[in-house]
């Protein structure tokens, strides 16, 4: 649906797309395309904008899902030859999808982005640039683009393309061939059947794919293809080839055209690289190779490059990455033109704005002396070259404009832009009001410095400022758009002010903002409808998950956890539900399933508890037994007079006693009632109640049997130095304390030091330690 952005139901790119689509398009009212769907059990008629931001939507999904962020700005390609209304419907696209659009970006630029950032051999700002020709040949299209490139920066020189010509003009050529073959074979008139055209268009696709790698015959087997028939073929490449003989010979089309177009021979460029799935067949890769006198390069990959160089382009745009500073100058592919009413004999008034291959983006002031408001129409000069039915961009009405103090014309300066997204407009007008009389001037003129712009970054950046145009722009220049010299007025020069003028614009296919926040809204809603389709979906599969798992386990994990005739009627139950799920519960609501599945857990999750009760019990029994033996060491050490507890009172060593042996009993009293019941009776005592019983035992026994022993105080130093100096001399010999051993007297204040790392005598035990839980 991407050939149907901005063009009417009637357009003759869309009749001609028609017959191949397996979906049906609708005329709607303002004229232009939508597609008829069912959605929500009702036909649904949604707008391309609509289709393609449903598209965008997924995969905001998907990458947010991948980077675990929110995602809102982005990069999007589109062809090279799209026009200004194909342009700002993708952009509306974007907006519905809640998407803060960067840049459009031509997919052949997009290309030579990712491969020129990488290189590190170009040659410098000031040198010859490089020239490379991109060639990418795409699922419906044909694109050229010839680049020069130096180092940090890459300029578009011109493009070419065939927006009837790619990969799938090929399978048709295979399809064509084998509808006509199993119509004279098995008698099957297959374009009557769309299913079965659609097997064989999957079908010729792999075959064609195979053939780009192997010369010899082919089959083509298919199974139950119509009326349970299977059909079978073959075919070879050169059969292929001749067969493609008529799309071959437009390959070499676009790339003289391109060739001419940058004025440049086949010796200035450097290579030719290769994109899209269809530069894969040996036919089109020969034709390129040819006509360039040399071999193609394939060091980019052919599915991916243009996405890469998406994700390139964003990064540069985007503030949250470093990226290497790389310049991009895009070319408008058609002439652009501007018309307006004059007052001379013709009535009408017209300047080429741009030309084609004019570098993009850029602005350009125009100078208009006017009375009353005007119009301004903007339109592509060359209707042959134009690949979409209209040539109109829009009707810029210039308002608020009126006449000097004196009567006399006002000087109305007009700047047009094509911005970075490739979109023509007139971005601002004003006024220049004279205080004072300089001289006549002529009708209309261009103002002389024309201004080039870089890409905006993101949106709360300013623009960069502008740099002055490139070669073709004289400063100072005092000719008009008509090239005849402008009269230069011998007054002094006047004072001016300048005031804005608002712009309003008609006649373009952009959604006017109503209905753009229309559907925005609605997109909303389709979001949370997706969601809460989730949810149902995930509730339906939850119930048919615990069906199928809770029978297996029957047979098997819980069969001793169940008695017979509760098995039977669990069984029966869950049959029963299976079958619902198939008749009545096919479309039913998310309570109703999640009703459902408590249901069938009040039966489920007993039988799982014994059996889970059945495994964790027997550990949680033995690490109780290791805790209560631990701490009945403990008290029997105490009472041998263990050194490492004789700093413990009697009264704390007869509670653990005491706790210990309640909690001895419990175990016993528990074990023995829990071994003289059935597996299928539910257990007396459960795995946490054994922790919660270890937990007590430790809350009164842990911090009893690990306390430390005391450190024995520092005496104080009873003798003083003669003299009273107490630094005079060597500090007196350590004394022997009872056990402990001191290398220093310290002064009360500060703390002792550490026991003497020589001897054992005067380090005191560790206390027993206890076995983690």
């Amino acid at each position: 649906f991407k050939k149907f952005h901005g063009r009417a139901f009637d357009d003759p790119c869309v009749q001609s797309e028609r017959p191949r689509l397996s979906y049906n398009l609708h005329k709607l009212t303002n004229g232009s395309t939508g597609v008829k769907v069912r959605y929500l059990d009702e036909e649904k008629v949604f707008t391309i904008e609509q289709v393609t931001a449903m598209l965008l939507t997924k995969l905001k999904e998907t990458s947010e899902s991948a980077l675990k962020k929110p995602v809102v700005d982005c990069v999007i390609s589109v062809p090279s030859f799209f026009t200004d209304a194909e342009r700002r419907s993708v952009m509306d696209a974007s907006q519905i999808a809640g998407l803060n659009c960067l840049r459009l970006i031509n997919d052949t630029t997009a290309v030579a982005l990712a491969y020129g950032i990488y290189k590190q051999d170009l040659p410098g700002p000031e040198e010859k640039p490089r020239n490379v020709v991109f060639v990418d040949v795409g699922h419906s299209a044909y694109q050229v683009a010839v680049v020069a490139f130096n180092k940090g920066k890459l300029k578009v020189l011109a493009t070419a393309f065939d927006t009837y010509l790619g990969g799938r003009n090929f399978d048709e050529a295979l399809v064509e061939y084998f509808c006509g073959d199993f119509k004279n074979r098995y008698r099957l008139s297959v374009r009557e059947n769309p299913r079965a055209l659609l097997r064989l268009h999957q079908e010729c696709e792999k075959l064609k794919k195979l053939m780009s790698a192997n010369a010899s015959d082919l089959p083509l087997n298919i199974e139950c293809f119509m009326n349970d028939i299977d059909v079978t073929g073959k075919m070879n490449r050169v059969q292929f080839e001749e067969l493609c003989a008529s799309s071959l010979m437009r390959v070499e089309v676009p790339l003289k055209a391109a060739m001419e177009q940058s004025k440049l021979s086949r010796d200035d460029i450097y290579a030719v690289e290769v994109v899209g799935g269809a530069t894969r067949m040996p036919a089109v890769k020969d034709r390129i190779s040819r006509f360039f006198c040399k071999d193609v390069s394939t060091t980019l990959n052919a599915d991916e490059a243009v996405a890469r160089g998406c994700a390139l382009q964003c990064a540069i745009l985007s503030p949250a990455f470093k990226v290497r500073e790389f310049s991009i100058t895009d070319v408008v592919p058609f002439p652009i033109t501007l018309r307006w009413k004059s007052s001379m004999d013709s009535g009408v008034g017209e300047c080429d704005v741009f030309s084609k291959n004019h570098a993009a983006p850029f602005s350009k002031v125009i100078t208009f002396h006017k009375r009353e408001p005007f119009d301004l129409e903007a339109f592509y000069t060359l209707p042959q070259e134009l690949p979409y039915p209209d040539v109109r961009i829009g009707r810029f009405m210039v308002q608020c404009v009126v006449p000097q103090a004196d009567g006399e014309s006002s000087r109305v300066k007009v700047k047009v832009r094509v911005n970075v997204h490739g979109i023509f407009g007139v971005s601002s007008a004003a006024l220049i009001e004279r205080q004072k009389g300089d001289g006549d001037d002529p009708q209309m003129d261009t103002e002389p410095t024309v201004q080039n712009e870089e890409p905006s970054r993101m949106q709360v950046d300013q623009e960069n400022p502008e740099v002055p145009l490139e070669e073709g722009a004289v400063p100072g220049s005092k000719e008009g758009v008509s090239g005849e010299p402008v009269a230069v007025g011998t007054k002094p020069k006047a004072r001016v002010k300048s005031v804005d003028l608002p712009i309003e614009m008609t006649g373009s296919r952009q959604l006017d903002r109503q209905t753009l926040n229309n559907f925005i809204e609605y997109e909303g809603q389709m979001i949370v409808q997706d969601k809460l389709e989730k949810e149902r979906n995930d509730a339906k599969n939850a119930v048919e998950e615990y069906v199928y798992e809770l029978r297996d386990k029957l047979c098997g994990l819980y069969e001793k956890f169940i008695s017979e005739e509760d098995s039977r009627r669990v069984t029966v139950m869950l049959e029963d539900t299976e079958s619902w799920l198939y008749e009545e519960g096919e479309d039913q609501t998310k309570q109703v399933y999640l009703d459902k599945l408590v249901e069938l857990k009040r039966f489920g999750e007993p039988i799982e508890e014994r059996h889970r009760e059945a495994e964790e019990r027997p550990r949680a029994f033995d690490e109780l037994g290791r805790r209560i033996q631990t701490f009945l060491k403990a008290v029997e050490a105490y009472k041998q007079k263990d050194e490492r507890y004789d700093h413990l009172s009697a009264e704390e060593m007869v509670a653990v006693e005491r706790k210990v042996g309640e909690a001895m009993g419990w175990m016993n009293a528990k074990m023995n009632a829990q071994s003289k019941l059935h597996a299928t009776q539910d257990p007396v005592v459960k795995a946490a109640d054994i922790i919660c019983k270890i937990q007590e035992v430790e809350d009164v026994c842990v911090s009893v049997v690990n306390r430390p022993k005391p450190q024995a105080e520092e005496p104080a130093d009873m003798t003083e130095p003669l003299g009273g100096d107490a630094k005079a001399g060597p500090p007196p010999p350590t004394p022997l304390l009872g056990r402990w051993r001191w290398s220093e007297p310290f002064p009360v204040a500060d703390p002792p030091t550490p026991p003497c790392p020589m001897c054992t005598c005067c380090v005191p035990a560790p206390p027993h330690p206890l076995p983690p839980l």
